[in-house]
């Protein structure tokens, strides 16, 4: 099992929600503010500088409006 934000699969899941964001036209910064944090939290994020822990995750599905388990599904 890789332990990394560079494995293939992590990837994937970042690229689906920063492609569920743009979908719902969101900025970063108005992403950042529905979640509480800075823009650069979320670009951090984004461009795999920063994982996401489970609650994170499950609170960026919320913001955008997508079900986690869908993300899950993914990295199966």
């Amino acid at each position: 099992m890789e332990k990394t934000i560079h494995s293939r699969a992590y990837k994937e899941l970042i690229a689906w929600l920063r492609d569920c964001r743009k979908k719902k036209r969101l900025s970063m910064r108005d992403l950042a503010a529905e979640l509480g944090v800075s823009h650069s939290w979320v670009g951090k994020v984004e461009q795999m500088e920063r994982r996401l822990d489970v609650y994170e995750y499950v609170e960026l599905c919320k913001c955008l409006g997508i079900s986690p388990n869908k993300g899950i599904e993914k990295l199966k």
